[in-house]
């Protein structure tokens, strides 16, 4: 019976550190963020804050046309089109590279890399001074070459979303292609040599081999991007609202909203409010993703 029980008791006590470890480290943060945010703790309240309770959270749902509701629908958008864009290139441009015959597919692949594998600060720099900047960016140049006027891309909100789209496709948009072309390379051509005898056209080939038969090995890297595009924050901010170069755009998600709470205006109670807020959405993301990948399982 003793032996039974420090074989049960054993595996937990090493695992023991590993607890510890993961108790300060996530859970000790989560704690004191909760606490925090039921504060009215700023830069005028460092220490004598007091509690109010959930006053940060109804704020948080109160203020429909800037506040956090307008952040997560802009949040949303944001990762729902951005999304559907990289699948849609994707799919397009990797059947494109394993079109048999095809000439300088290694070099195609090279090139894609460097987008990706380059910092997100930098190309976001480069994007910004060497493409959208009003008078000397490339684009407003070549449209005042052709005649048109120039465009204020990051001074307004619709025309400063489509650009960091843009910058975020360019940079997210080759792993995706990758895991496509992987994909494809690993479907067997027999299916298309049977579908062919039976008379297929390229579209049923498409929608009835190619997309079933890709879906089980692309749709962990599609669930992986959604939630790095949910939680981008570098680009939006490096774009539009760096401090000493805003534009005059305001597309708050909810990541840079709760950023501009925390560290410009200083409210570290509603920040932390909107913190909890954020993870408890990844959290139920989380648990109805694990459920899906049940379900199909």
């Amino acid at each position: 019976m003793k032996a039974k029980s420090k074989r049960t008791i054993r595996p937990y006590l090493y695992l023991s550190p590993a607890w510890l470890v993961i108790g300060v480290v996530v859970l000790i943060p989560i704690i004191y963020t909760l606490a925090i945010s039921l504060t009215n703790m700023n830069i005028w309240h460092w220490t004598n804050y007091s509690f109010i309770g959930i006053k940060n959270y109804i704020k948080a749902f109160t203020n429909m046309r800037t506040g956090f509701l307008s952040a997560l629908f802009n949040t949303i958008l944001w990762t729902f089109l951005n999304l559907f864009l990289q699948i849609i290139l994707a799919l397009f441009i990797s059947l494109m590279l394993n079109t048999e015959g095809l000439r300088g597919k290694g070099l195609y692949k090279t090139l894609m890399m460097f987008s990706w594998a380059m910092p997100s600060y930098i190309s976001a720099l480069i994007w910004k001074h060497g493409m959208f900047q009003n008078d000397f960016g490339f684009l407003n140049q070549l449209l005042r070459m052709l005649g048109f006027k120039g465009i204020g891309w990051l001074n307004s909100d619709i025309p400063a979303f489509i650009s960091c789209m843009i910058v975020n496709l360019w940079m997210s948009l080759p792993y995706m292609i990758l895991v496509f072309y992987g994909g494809l390379q690993g479907i067997d051509k027999i299916y298309y040599e049977s579908a062919e005898m039976e008379g297929a056209s390229r579209r049923d080939k498409l929608h009835f081999i190619t997309v079933p038969l890709l879906k089980p090995i692309v749709m962990p890297a599609i669930i992986l991007t959604a939630f790095i595009t949910f939680k981008q924050f570098d680009i939006i901010y490096l774009m539009t609202m760096q401090i000493g170069a805003k534009t005059g755009a305001n597309i708050h998600t909810v990541i840079t909203y709760a950023y501009e709470n925390a560290f410009i205006t200083n409210n570290y109670g509603y920040s932390s409010a909107l913190s909890v807020l954020i993870f408890l959405i990844i959290v139920l993301l989380t648990v109805i993703n694990q459920r899906n990948l049940k379900k199909e399982d």
